[in-house]
């Protein structure tokens, strides 16, 4: 059970029957102040409505029997019994024998909504299968909220055309504030909001980049960028890991000519390394000796979990960087709001190709990242909780695989196996006949060879799904290596 007695999963992965509750003290520390004027089962009510609104409490979980709740809340037992009454024929609980109440999501939750990888299923090819394809953590905790709140100012908004190409001005601002905070000085004009960090990678890409560009990109890399960048024509050379030996980063430059590099210095995907101060330091004098743009992805940069990084971003190092980001991996995937932080020099020549691509992201969607910027932004305190429970285990794979090894990381949402045998694809391959999905190693490198002795787990899912996963990643490798 999830730290503070709370259970949930992701929409990354079904929950197939699992044991999911929430004890009577976890919900009323959750359940908001009863205030006046209002009758105590429909507090209760409509606190747990808006629970199951907020993705807080999550489809079969299992509420607190009424006696618990009697004692914890300190309300009769006739309110409990209404309050769960209304849940039920309001379509948010059910009755089921042997279980008491049960949390329902009106409808069902919807299967898929995962985030697909290029060479995989748009959606998982079962519905009762765990999907570690899927690097991106559910929706923070209060979203629909926001969402309402955003709601409120769509009326401001309906009366113009209701085309803003470069993002309306207070998200623009938010983003410009947010970077200035963090000791990048940025104004709104810098910022163009776009519809996710691959549309805002594709931006820079045909702004930028001529068909056979020589770009560098870090191997492995994350598989949805590297496909981006091989639609936009450019030429994909592969280089080491940062850290790195400088000179060899700069060989690589100087070798292919190299016009643009990509990296992700902030828990990179898949390995989720971050480059310490003297890295970007380094890196940015690669740039700047070999006119190469850096293009950076700050998609995972607020996913630290045991402690934040002391370390400034890349445009901080290298001013002349254009930076990427997006709201995917700390609000929600289904936001699909990225932004493209650019020096002046270049954010003319950026508008104008991002609306040759779209004419601009969906203004409540903006609203609602503005609203939650303003709040702080980044992964709530309740989220890293989760994920540190899931990625704790997850590890247990080095216990139950015999030979796997893994540097532990200090965030992002990933787990970078070594196997002790080449056998990615052929654990792939068996893992979904035992009903998980997992993406080979190859898929994350640059020439789409190679890595057969890495796998990623990514742990944006629930503790009881990651322990679930393992038990069948387990049976599927013993499978595997009893046949080499």
């Amino acid at each position: 059970m999830a730290p503070g007695g709370l259970v949930r999963s992701s929409h990354c992965a079904q929950s197939g029957g699992m044991d999911r509750r929430i004890s009577a003290r976890r919900l009323g520390e959750l359940l908001d102040d009863r205030g006046a004027g209002r009758p105590a089962y429909q507090w209760l009510a409509d606190g747990v409505r808006q629970l199951v609104a907020d993705g807080r409490l999550l489809h079969d979980t299992r509420l607190p029997s009424e006696r618990e709740l009697v004692g914890e809340l300190g309300v009769s037992r006739t309110t409990v019994t209404r309050a769960y009454g209304v849940l039920r024929d309001r379509g948010f609980a059910s009755a089921r024998q042997g279980s008491g109440t049960v949390v329902q999501v009106p409808g069902g939750p919807v299967a898929g909504g995962g985030e697909p990888l290029p060479t995989g299923p748009v959606q998982p090819i079962d519905v009762d299968a765990i999907d570690l394809t899927c690097s991106a953590p559910p929706a923070a905790p209060g979203l629909a909220s926001a969402y309402a709140r955003a709601v409120e100012r769509m009326p401001s908004f309906v009366a113009g055309a209701g085309y803003f190409p470069l993002g309306i001005s207070e998200l623009r601002e938010a983003i410009a504030d947010r970077f200035v905070a963090r000791g990048v000085p940025t104004d709104p004009d810098q910022v163009i909001v776009t519809t996710g960090a691959l549309a805002a990678l594709a931006a820079v890409f045909r702004a930028v980049l001529r068909r056979g560009d020589p770009v560098v990109v870090e191997s492995p890399t994350y598989p949805n960028a590297l496909s981006t960048l091989q639609h936009a024509g450019a030429r994909v050379v592969g280089a080491p890991l940062i850290p790195a030996d400088r000179d060899e980063v700069t060989a690589v430059h100087r070798r292919v000519g190299a016009r643009m590099m990509l990296a992700m210095p902030d828990f990179h995907n898949p390995t989720g390394l971050v480059w310490s101060e003297s890295d970007r330091d380094r890196v940015a004098r690669v740039w700047r000796e070999a006119g190469a743009i850096g293009l950076v992805d700050e998609t995972m940069s607020e996913t630290w979990l045991d402690a934040e990084p002391d370390v400034r971003p890349m445009a901080a190092h290298a001013p002349d960087c254009v930076t990427v980001g997006s709201a995917s991996k700390t609000l929600w995937g289904g936001l699909r709001i990225g932004w493209i932080r650019a020096p002046h020099a270049l954010i003319g020549a950026i508008a104008r190709a991002r609306t040759s691509l779209d004419l601009g992201a969906p203004v409540l969607e903006q609203l609602v990242v503005a609203d939650q910027l303003e709040r702080g932004g980044g992964l709530s305190a309740e989220s890293r909780r989760r994920l540190i429970a899931a990625r704790a285990a997850l590890l247990r794979l080095g216990e139950r695989c015999p030979g796997w090894e893994v540097d532990t990381p200090s965030g992002g949402l990933n787990l970078w196996w070594r196997l002790p045998q080449p056998r990615s694809t052929a654990l792939v391959a068996v893992a979904e006949r035992h009903g998980v999905l997992l993406a080979p190693g190859s898929l994350f490198a640059v020439d789409g060879a190679g890595l057969e002795a890495r796998v990623r787990t990514p742990y944006a899912v629930d503790e009881l799904v990651a322990a679930e996963a393992v038990d069948r990643i387990a049976a599927a490798w013993a499978q595997v290596s009893s046949a080499q």
